[in-house]
Parts: C-alpha cells; sequence; structure tokens
C-alpha cells in the first residue's frame, strides 16, 4: 500500500475510535431535527396572556369596541379621565396592565394626534402588541376620513380584490412552476452546510499538523513517509471521515424526520383545518408546506446531490491544503491568525455575498464567484438550483481541479520546510521562500 494511503488510514481509525466522534455523530441529527421544530416549540411556548389596556383616545378615531391580537382594551372618556389619572390606575390597579393614550390634536390637525400615540405598560410590552395598536388607529382613521369624503367604507372593503400570480419557467418540451422559493432555500442551505463543514474538517488538519508538530512525533513519521505524502494522506483520511459522518447524520436525519411525520407532530391540528375548511378558508401552515413540496418536483436532485458531493469534496481538498500548510508553518494555534484571514475571507464574502446571487444567479458577480476556485463552492451550490449551463458548470469544475492540485503543490512545498522549522515565527515572506526552495 502506497504510504500516503497508510496515513489516510491511519487518520481514519484513529478518529473513528473516539468518543468525540460517535458523540457529535450522534447528536448531529438531534440538532437539526431541533432546528426543524423549534420554531413550532418557540411559538407554543412562547404563548402570553392578553394585556388589560387602558385606551384614553382624544382624537375619538376609536369607535370604543375593536379590539386587538394580544390586548383587553377598556375605553375611558378622554373627558373624565387625564393622561397622569389613567397612568394612577396602571400603577395602582393589578388588573390593569398599561395605558394606550391619544393625545389632542394641535390647529385642529388629527394627523398630530395618531403620529404621537403613546403606549405605557408595566415591563416591556409584548413584541408586536404597539404594531397592532398602530394598524388599528390607521385602520379606523382611514375609514373616518372615507366617511368625510362621502365614501362608505363598506363599499371600500367590498371593492378589493386579491391577485396572485404563479411563475412558469419555459422549455423545449413545454412549462414547469418556477419553484422559486424552494430553489433559493435548496441553494441557500447547500451553501451553508459547505461553508460550516469546510472550515470545520480544514481547521482539524490544521490542528492535527500542529499537534503533530510540537510533539515532535512528526521528526520520526518524516523518516518513512515523505512530508507530501504525509500531508496528502492526513487530507484524505479526514476527508473520508467527514463524509462518513456526514453521510450518517443525513440518514438518521431523513429517519427522524420520517419518523415526526408519521406521528403527525409537525401537522396542523385536524380540528382546526375543519373549522377553517368550513369557513372556505385554507390552513396557512397545511398550504405552505403543501407549496413547498408541490415545487419540488422543480429540483433536479439527482444534480444537486451529486454537485453538492462534488463541491463538498473539492473545497474542502481545496482548503484542507492550505490549512495544513498553515499548521506545518506555525508552532501554536495562536499563531495561526495572521495567515487564516487571507484564507477564510473568500468564503465569508461569497457567504456575505449570497443574497446577490440568489437575486441574479446568472449575473456577473455570481458566475464570477462560481469560477473562482475560493469561492467556487458555495456560490455554484447557491446557482445550482436555479439552473446553470454545463459549460458554466464544466468550467467551474475545472478551476476547482486545478486549484486543488495547485493548492496541493504549493502548501507541499510549505509543509516539506515547515514541518521541521521550529522556534520562529514564519512570515509571508519566509513562506514564498519555502515555495520557491528546491527539494
Amino acid at each position: 500500500m502506497k504510504p500516503f494511503l497508510l496515513v489516510a488510514q491511519r487518520e481514519i481509525t484513529t478518529r473513528v475510535r473516539k468518543k468525540s466522534f460517535l458523540v457529535m455523530t450522534l447528536l448531529g441529527p438531534v440538532l437539526f431535527v431541533g432546528l426543524m421544530l423549534a420554531p413550532a416549540l418557540i411559538a407554543m411556548s412562547s404563548e402570553t396572556e392578553d394585556l388589560n389596556l387602558i385606551v384614553v383616545d382624544h382624537s375619538y378615531v376609536l369607535p370604543g369596541t375593536p379590539k386587538v391580537e394580544g390586548a383587553n382594551l377598556a375605553y375611558f372618556d378622554p373627558k373624565e379621565v387625564s393622561e397622569e389619572q389613567a397612568l394612577e390606575l396602571v400603577r395602582t390597579r393589578e388588573d390593569v396592565d398599561g395605558l394606550l393614550y391619544v393625545p389632542e390634536s394641535i390647529n385642529s390637525d388629527p394627523e398630530f394626534s395618531l403620529q404621537n400615540a403613546k403606549l405605557y405598560t408595566e415591563g416591556t410590552a409584548p413584541l408586536g402588541v404597539a404594531s397592532e395598536l398602530e394598524s388599528l388607529l390607521e385602520r379606523f382613521a382611514y375609514e373616518g376620513k372615507l366617511r368625510h369624503f362621502g365614501v362608505d367604507p363598506a363599499v371600500v372593503t367590498k371593492a378589493k380584490s386579491e391577485a396572485s400570480v404563479q411563475a412558469f419557467e419555459l422549455s423545449d418540451e413545454g412549462s414547469e412552476a418556477s419553484g422559486t422559493e424552494i430553489k433559493t432555500a435548496a441553494g441557500f442551505f447547500a451553501g451553508i452546510l459547505i461553508y460550516m463543514f469546510t472550515f470545520l474538517y480544514a481547521a482539524q488538519i490544521m490542528r492535527g499538523v500542529i499537534e503533530e508538530k510540537t510533539s515532535r512525533i512528526v521528526e520520526v513519521l518524516v523518516t518513512t513517509v515523505k512530508p507530501a505524502q504525509l500531508m496528502l494522506g492526513k487530507i484524505l483520511g479526514i476527508a473520508t471521515v467527514g463524509l462518513l459522518q456526514f453521510g450518517i447524520w443525513i440518514a438518521l436525519t431523513a429517519l427522524a424526520a420520517t419518523a415526526i411525520g408519521s406521528m403527525g407532530l409537525l401537522s396542523p391540528d385536524p380540528e382546526q383545518v375543519a373549522a377553517l375548511s368550513a369557513a372556505g378558508q385554507a390552513a396557512p401552515e397545511l398550504s405552505g408546506i403543501q407549496s413547498a413540496l408541490g415545487t419540488l418536483d422543480s429540483l433536479n436532485l439527482p444534480a444537486l446531490i451529486g454537485m453538492f458531493v462534488f463541491y463538498f469534496l473539492s473545497g474542502y481538498l481545496f482548503y484542507g491544503a492550505l490549512f495544513a500548510a498553515v499548521g506545518a508553518a506555525v508552532d501554536s494555534e495562536t499563531d495561526t491568525q495572521q495567515f487564516m484571514l487571507p484564507l477564510t475571507l473568500p468564503l465569508v464574502l461569497t457567504f456575505i455575498l449570497a443574497t446577490s446571487i440568489m437575486e441574479n444567479p446568472h449575473g456577473p458577480l455570481a458566475v464570477a464567484l462560481s469560477m473562482i476556485p475560493f469561492s467556487a463552492p458555495i456560490a455554484m451550490m447557491i446557482r445550482i438550483p436555479f439552473g446553470v449551463p454545463w459549460y458554466e458548470v464544466a468550467a467551474s469544475m475545472s478551476l476547482m481541479v486545478l486549484g486543488f492540485l495547485g493548492t496541493v503543490w504549493i502548501a507541499g512545498r510549505i509543509y516539506r520546510v515547515g514541518i521541521l522549522s521550529y522556534g520562529k515565527k514564519p512570515t509571508y515572506a519566509d513562506l514564498w521562500k519555502w515555495i520557491r526552495m528546491k527539494p
């Protein structure tokens, strides 16, 4: 067996046998399922009792009967109760939680009253109550203006219509639903996974190299294995461990999601659905799920999975070689900071520009980022669900392979010198000298 394969085998067996590998492998699906259930659980646990609010309305916009979500309103005659008296009630009565005060208008300008309304509460008001009260004031002020101009608000309400435009993509075979939302979500999620795991596993390579260098184990290893083979074996070994762990995560997460779905934990309440159906309405959460599942057909899942595996591996190998070179050049992890920023900045910048890429996946910026090996793993995965011409995919994949070979060559030349260098904090000039140094 070739030496670098022996090194890779050693990395695999050593890391797989660690308790941390087993713990993280089992915790990964739990975290993914937790993220799926978190919004529903938070919404259930965040339900609070409605506030009891006093309303003193000098604008006379509110008719005295409307209610808002999250608050019970008690209307007081503004001629009999002042702002100070209402605040005293809030402070002294246990059944009163706050005050909505709408001041008098100035120079007969009703807009002054509405734009200077105040909400007093004991403690922080629940999120959304203030916006609900604003909507209430705006709605009744709007209806009041319509009546002032002799227009019946009911007629205006009946005249309103809702429009829905469904997007389709034309092809030689016909047309199909565009599915922009699911494509955006799939591309962004794939980009996040590559972003996270590239850093995670590449950093493991760097730490492993630093550990072997500081413990002087590498001095024994290089007597039987060439430095370049040692570096390549370490990169391939950790890549295999990463793929194994990632595959287990996907399988366990899929099983957990299937089990949760079969138990109906993510399904809407049947009684609520029946009630809404009887009223001629659709359950919002159900229609959203059905819409998302209906647009899954717009994704080319085999191509998406294949591209994800390629860019996951090529991105990891590309950055893994550079991180290995950094680990070989320094004596401790604290010395890596000066070299980490130039390596991590392209990935971070691409992640920041993800929104621009999703908004225009075929624009010059998106195309350029998907061709540069430093940013291609994230940029191309965001673009893939929207359909990328085959020649752009071929060019990006070719540049990724060439980029990996180039970084391995550069990293190998740094690695063979830096792995046996101690006591001096290297500079960029030193790295350039090591790269140009003849074998």
